[in-house]
């Protein structure tokens, strides 16, 4: 996994301002407390971020119950880091596939 395609991409995609990191657990630490921040402060701002990264409501409410002892803002954060790795891969894969075709629309 390309850490750094990810930030870039959650950066231009949602203006989260991540600063580049070494380790994807490094991320998933300062997303939390990005997430933690929208908890608090702004939880409109959080669900419309949800949304327009399309992590699935009913994985989301799993996860919370399944890991109750765990830091809400942890499970979020490594949902979003999950879901906009796979819009990312979705990306690469039909870009590959649009490049070795001939006609293109």
């Amino acid at each position: 996994m390309q850490l750094h395609a990810l930030i870039t991409d959650l950066n231009q995609s949602y203006a989260l301002e991540l600063r580049e990191v070494a380790a994807m657990d490094e991320l998933e630490a300062l997303l939390a407390e990005r997430v933690n921040m929208m908890i608090q402060r702004d939880f409109g701002a959080l669900v419309q971020l949800l949304y327009r990264v399309d992590v699935s409501e009913s994985k989301l409410r799993g996860l919370l119950q399944e890991n109750a002892g765990e830091e809400a803002a942890k499970v979020i954060a490594r949902l979003i880091i999950e879901r906009q790795w796979q819009k990312i891969e979705t990306r690469r894969r039909y870009r590959r596939d649009v490049d070795g075709d001939e006609e293109r629309w």
